[in-house]
């Protein structure tokens, strides 16, 4: 048995145009935009996604959306995922990247949340 949420939204920005596109969010959706303490490729538009965390992420890639879903087990939720009909597609730290069917990006993320456990699904 594990438990796994919806934890994050991620607008991924190429480098170069991070800086001005996490203006850009902040303004528009009147949220601050402050970077992440140690994760400097992020920086979070707290307040933005109730329940949800909301951050610009600077990437080596194309302009894209992708979430996080957080969980108390990587393997169990990583295997739950890929039966379901996701790919692996890359691993960094102990994030599991995987496109899901469709071809959307996510990422499997250990719990991190202060509130993981008022909004996380229960799986057997």
């Amino acid at each position: 048995m594990h438990r796994s949420r919806l934890s994050t939204v991620l607008i991924d920005v190429p480098v170069a145009e991070a800086p001005a596109a996490a203006a850009f969010w902040s303004a528009a959706l009147g949220v601050p935009a402050r970077p992440v303490p140690g994760e400097e490729q992020f920086t979070g538009l707290p307040g933005a996604l109730p329940g949800l965390s909301l951050a610009v992420q600077s990437v080596d890639a194309e302009a894209r959306y992708h979430v996080d879903l957080e969980t108390d087990d990587l393997e169990a939720e990583t295997a739950r995922l890929l039966a379901l009909g996701a790919v692996q597609i890359d691993q960094w730290l102990e994030c599991r990247i995987l496109r899901a069917p469709g071809g959307h990006i996510l990422c499997v993320i250990p719990q991190h949340s202060e509130d993981f456990e008022k909004h996380a699904t229960t799986w057997e």
